[in-house]
């Protein structure tokens, strides 16, 4: 179980409380504005993520390579979203666990990357074969 589905809404409630406790309704209000602010600053960032999603292909990413070196264990699936600007090939069947998706290049290089509970486990990057022979030797 994730504690994060504990613990958010025991410290809205926690909060809530200290208001009334320190200012009495205008402490309530204040927090209940603080949560709603919070919350609409999260809405707005994913809306902008899916909006400029919308806008590539799913699956592409405008190099492999690059986001192979920026990606870290423990991130979730809408960071990842945010750092391509594009929806991953969805390669696990629907709503399995892990969840697999594969974002590719303009030379068919390719990331595979695995989510459980939604944050990151493991990535591979796959380059093709003939594209080691074609570098300049030197």
């Amino acid at each position: 179980m994730n504690l994060r589905n504990i613990l958010v809404p025991l410290g809205a409630v926690a909060l809530l409380g200290f208001g009334f406790t320190a200012y009495g309704w205008a402490g309530v209000a204040a927090v209940v504005g603080g949560l709603m602010m919070w919350a609409l600053l999260h809405f707005t960032r994913l809306m902008n993520v899916m909006r400029k999603a919308a806008k590539r292909p799913i699956g592409y990413v405008g190099s492999a390579v690059m986001l192979n070196a920026r990606l870290a264990e423990g991130v979730n699936l809408m960071h990842v979203v945010a750092m391509t600007q594009a929806l991953g090939e969805q390669l696990s069947t629907e709503g399995a666990d892990p969840e697999i998706y594969r974002w590719t290049d303009g030379t068919r290089s390719h990331v595979t990357c695995e989510f459980r509970h939604g944050k990151l486990v493991k990535w591979t990057l796959v380059r093709p074969e003939g594209e080691a022979a074609a570098e300049p030797q030197g």
